[in-house]
């Protein structure tokens, strides 16, 4: 029987005090491996060197690092850059490197999971099946790479985290909040929670659980459509959490922790880009301060919607401000390449 090794970024500290115990190595080599892990990324015992060959030989032996490992590449002319990364478990996700250098803005978009349950009509990750939850440790390696990406390309680090690729964060829960912890804590990556933000399609019960953890990030809620009928038609999720649920959801979740919240709505030509569409939304947007995402859509193969014209989403818009709601247009970026979230993942 092959015995397979754990993988040690499964480990906590006081886990790892206790493994050194075992060895008979003193308490603080503990700490020395996990910043190796979170501090220093490293993805082999080889280069922790400040700790003895045997031990690194132990490590080795006993356990292993599963990092997520580069398997393509692609770059497009608005300086988009999309990355598909291969699990140690064969399976592929994806991530997303969004650069605005004129606001110094270096955004990376992460996957939670491979593969998505929620079937959303639009969306090439939905068409696949969910196989499972990305690791707190495989979400934290996609901000490594990706930072180190950013840091080669644009001699800029991120500035910004979006849960918003494969996946519905949400349904990943324990994960997500693992990784956010990695990525934010002093032991580890010590970026700022403000500049993180988690994108859900709408799950009631979780919302209201990341408001009593009074978690410190933004929240984005994948909206896409201001009524119910329309939402259900294109999220089923919307059947079990529709829009009344939600609002009073976000409502707690915003009095429980002032954090900000946005809404993204893809504008989708004849089905939710008429002001008769933006009047409903205008009207969502009177229950907390919010701010709207009107996003161009990248079209998927074998999905029926097709992206609303410059035109409506212009009129769409001023609608939104002169109700004096906060509005920023998205324009579509990667054109050139597979940038629709799950495009790229599902080609294998």
């Amino acid at each position: 029987m092959i015995l397979t090794k754990k993988d040690i970024r499964q480990l906590n500290l006081e886990d790892l005090q206790a493994v050194m115990k075992e060895l008979g190595e003193p308490k603080f080599r503990a700490k020395q491996v996990y910043e190796w892990l979170w501090k220093k990324s490293a993805h082999t015992f080889e280069e922790m060197t400040n700790l003895s060959k045997k031990l690194r030989e132990q490590l080795d032996e006993q356990y292993v690092i599963n990092a997520i490992i580069e398997d393509k590449v692609q770059r497009s002319l608005d300086g988009t850059i999309k990355s598909r990364y291969r699990l140690h478990d064969g399976h592929l996700i994806e991530s997303v490197l969004i650069p605005v250098p004129t606001d110094k803005r270096f955004t990376v978009c992460v996957s939670s999971q491979v593969g998505c349950s929620l079937t959303c009509k639009f969306c090439a990750t939905g068409q696949m099946k969910r196989v499972r939850n990305l690791d707190a440790a495989e979400i934290y390696d996609q901000v490594v790479l990706v930072n180190q990406q950013s840091e080669e390309t644009y001699g800029h680090p991120l500035t910004n985290i979006v849960y918003m690729g494969m996946g519905e964060p949400l349904l990943a829960y324990k994960n997500v909040m693992g990784s956010i912890e990695r990525i934010t804590s002093p032991d580890g990556l010590n970026m700022s929670p403000r500049r993180i933000t988690v994108s859900t399609a709408g799950i009631a019960k979780m919302i209201k659980r990341m408001a009593d953890e009074e978690v410190k990030f933004n929240l984005a809620l994948s909206l896409h459509a201001a009524d119910d009928d329309k939402r259900n038609d294109i999220m089923p999720i919307n059947e079990q959490n529709n829009l009344t649920v939600l609002m009073e959801a976000l409502s707690y979740f915003y009095q429980k922790t002032k954090n900000r919240i946005s809404y993204e709505y893809i504008a989708f030509q004849n089905f939710n880009d008429s002001l008769e569409d933006a009047a409903n939304l205008a009207k969502l947007c009177k229950h907390f301060p919010v701010m709207v995402n009107i996003i161009e859509y990248n079209p998927i193969d074998g999905a029926p919607f097709l992206k609303s014209t410059e035109h409506r989403i212009d009129d769409f818009a001023a609608y939104l401000r002169r109700k004096g709601v906060m509005v920023t247009v998205r324009r579509s970026r990667g054109k050139d390449i597979d940038a629709a979230c799950g495009q790229l993942a599902n080609k294998e």
